[in-house]
């Protein structure tokens, strides 16, 4: 019998975990044609997420769990359900429902009857979502499809189905900074998108304020892009040029009619914006070189702690 493995990153659910659990149950009852392992990865959780997944161990052997020793993030979470996956197919999916578990069968039957390598998911609508979150989040996807060489689909949700082989080339790309969503794409893989409505969360808030998805998405855009270092030295080019030709201007119009003293307002407002646009450029390139200083220390994606299986990270 085929294994499914089920990854669900957790940060301080233990509302939602038994509801998720009610509502696997009745899927894996469904998908009796699989061997189905729920892995619960808890991602440094401060409440008693932990105690829960250790509750649903006890109650459930299909439960399974990952601790580790401090908050490393979702991505990291993911990897590591990635890495410590035994199934055939591997699903990634969050544990406050609004990533359907009905629509798992669905997606099994596509990658066995149509011969796909992956399944993944996107919202339809962004219904009650705050506006400016759902602005901010349509055009980070349209600027970094303008951008980037690996297509990132709008409205792409962590909820996706994979075969092992898929899971394999995923884990061979083990970089410290990670951006599942670019990952999943760049990889390749014969890949079906099904659409669904925005579903509310089954309880609690969101754990992903404005200031975290800025960051999160800055990783999108240096992980897969070096659009901005050609911009910062296209920026460059331009301003050079342009001050030869202000100097021109300058000598020209001091031979013609002397040297007045006024416009110094001007002047140093000029120097203040060509200030502004080198500090911008610096720190463009200050953003890609703190990448590759992070990636050089060859520090570990995670820490685990504990698990049910009983083993430790090295």
């Amino acid at each position: 019998m085929k294994r499914l493995t089920v990854i669900i990153p957790c940060f301080n659910e233990e509302e939602a975990l038994p509801i998720y659990y009610q509502e696997m149950s009745k899927v894996m009852a469904e998908m009796q044609e699989l061997e189905t392992e729920l892995l619960f990865v808890d991602d440094g959780s401060t409440d008693r997420t932990l105690r829960v997944m250790k509750d649903l161990h006890i109650l459930d052997a299909r439960c399974k769990y990952l601790s580790f020793s401090r908050n490393f993030g979702k991505e990291a979470a993911i990897y590591a359900g990635l890495r410590n996956a035994t199934g055939d197919y591997v699903a990634v999916m969050d544990v406050d429902l609004q990533d359907p578990p009905h629509m798992l069968p669905q997606m099994y039957k596509i990658l066995e009857q149509e011969g796909y390598d992956s399944v993944a998911t996107k919202r339809s609508t962004r219904t009650g979502e705050p506006r400016i979150r759902s602005f901010l989040s349509e055009s980070f996807y349209k600027f970094i499809n303008k951008i980037s060489k690996t297509e990132i689909v709008n409205g792409a949700r962590d909820y996706r189905l994979i075969k092992r082989n898929m899971v394999d080339a995923v884990l061979n790309m083990s970089e410290y900074n990670r951006f599942s969503k670019g990952i999943f794409e760049w990889v390749g893989f014969r890949t079906k998108w099904l659409e669904f409505e925005n579903v509310e969360r089954s309880t609690g808030t969101t754990k992903w304020s404005l200031k975290k998805l800025f960051f999160y998405s800055m990783e999108g855009i240096t992980g897969f892009s070096v659009a901005p270092l050609s911009l910062a030295s296209i920026m460059g080019v331009v301003f050079c040029l342009l001050s030869f030709i202000i100097i021109g201007f300058i000598v020209l119009r001091t031979l013609i009619w002397g040297d007045p003293v006024s416009g110094w307002p001007s002047l140093v407002c000029i120097v203040f914006f060509v200030g502004g646009i080198q500090l911008l450029c610096t720190g463009i390139v200050g953003q890609y070189l703190s990448k590759t200083y992070l990636e050089t220390k060859h520090r570990p994606i995670y820490i685990l702690k504990e698990s049910s299986e009983g083993e430790r990270e090295k």
